[in-house]
């Protein structure tokens, strides 16, 4: 899985030409996704994620992804967040990435599914101590009496792990979207916009490719 951290089945990224030539998504996506890690000041990584809740109103929040490949897109959280909530629920979900230093943006959507349980070890290994103790000591999308109750946890954590490995929490995991839709997006003078996207039934399936108008 290419990432930031992984070593996955990952697409050969395209080396030139006009994006709309391109026949398949990942490789494009890779392209791009290389390009927005030299030019972005911070974070190229960042997604937006787009949820719903039970009563089908939308959610959206930023994540970092932290893995892609060819079998879809993976980030990391607390289950019992309001993400995680809204995912067991209604395991769909919608991606943005924006890259304004290149004046391009990617649209994704898809079911989504669990990551495994050695994924999430892998990836919860590879994290600052402080940010493997956060995940200990937050619990996230929850009321919060006051900032200093968080730093007592984080510090009562803290002790528990001063020495030695940081083990996973069992509430904390992440998520793969298999995407059935992606749309690349460039910008172009006066709002003539480029516009591709490809699509497929599911996953594993043919992708068919489309231009759109602005």
């Amino acid at each position: 899985m290419t990432d930031t951290t992984s070593s996955m089945k990952h697409p050969t990224p395209l080396t030139s030409g006009d994006f709309t030539a391109a026949e398949e998504p990942f490789a494009l996506f890779s392209e791009w996704f290389n390009e927005a890690r030299t030019s972005e000041p911070n974070d190229p990584n960042a997604m937006a994620l787009a949820t719903v809740d039970a009563d089908g109103l939308p959610d959206v929040r930023m994540v970092l992804m932290k893995g892609f490949d060819t079998d879809g897109f993976v980030f990391y959280s607390h289950i019992a967040s309001q993400k995680g909530q809204e995912l067991a629920a209604n395991p769909k979900a919608a991606l943005l990435f924006h890259w304004k230093s290149l004046r391009r943006q990617v649209r994704i959507r898809g079911p989504v599914t669990p990551v495994t349980a050695a994924e999430a070890d892998e990836y919860f290994a590879t994290r600052p101590k402080q940010a493997q103790i956060g995940a200990w000591a937050s619990k996230q999308s929850q009321p919060l009496e006051s900032r200093f109750a968080f730093e007592q946890a984080i510090a009562k954590e803290g002790a528990k792990y001063l020495i030695g490995e940081v083990p996973r929490p069992p509430g904390w995991s992440g998520w793969r979207i298999t995407p059935v839709r992606i749309e690349f997006w460039h910008d172009r003078p006066f709002r003539l916009h480029d516009r591709i996207e490809f699509r497929r039934e599911a996953a594993g399936s043919a992708w068919s490719k489309v231009r759109m108008y602005p």
